[in-house]
């Protein structure tokens, strides 16, 4: 590939201004329109508008996202039902969990858990008590004989 011009730097050396004219051109931030991101809602605006993404000028322009504060924020610990099916005899020997006739009733809540989900299998009957639990998880208790009984107003943190 030809070059089109020389070196700039390496053939200004010594020139003092490099090709700008008199005394201190383009050397502050007068010479930009003003420092960092000024003017970019003024006399940069087609910057704004080159740069931004789908011209809305983000990410210059608004707030952006939000910081939730942690007194009002859940910490989820989920459990899987294919997990806790798995554990249920285990949670019996310990004494955490109880049988019931042919149901075993295990409360999350003790365990340190707050969310039930739906992934794995199951395939013992069980009464499951929990803060919150997704749909899929609830069919698949129900489908297995068992149940899932939400505590109201509980979210451990």
């Amino acid at each position: 590939m030809v070059r089109r011009f020389k070196p700039a730097v390496k053939y200004r050396r010594g020139s003092r201004t490099h090709g700008w004219g008199r005394v201190g051109q383009h050397r502050k931030s007068g010479s930009s329109g003003g420092k960092g991101m000024v003017g970019f809602h003024k006399h940069k605006w087609s910057f704004v508008m080159v740069h931004a993404e789908e011209t809305s000028g983000w990410p210059f322009y608004g707030k952006h996202g939000f910081k939730q504060p942690k007194e009002i924020s859940i910490q989820w610990r989920p459990i899987n039902v294919g997990k806790l099916d798995d554990l249920v005899e285990e949670l019996e020997r310990e004494g955490v969990a109880v049988k019931e006739g042919e149901k075993y009733v295990v409360d999350l809540l003790k365990l340190g858990y707050n969310k039930l989900l739906g992934g794995g299998s199951v395939k013992r009957a069980l009464i499951v008590y929990t803060a919150t639990a997704s749909e899929a998880a609830v069919k698949k208790i129900s489908a297995a004989g068992g149940e899932v009984r939400i505590v109201q107003g509980v979210i451990h943190r």
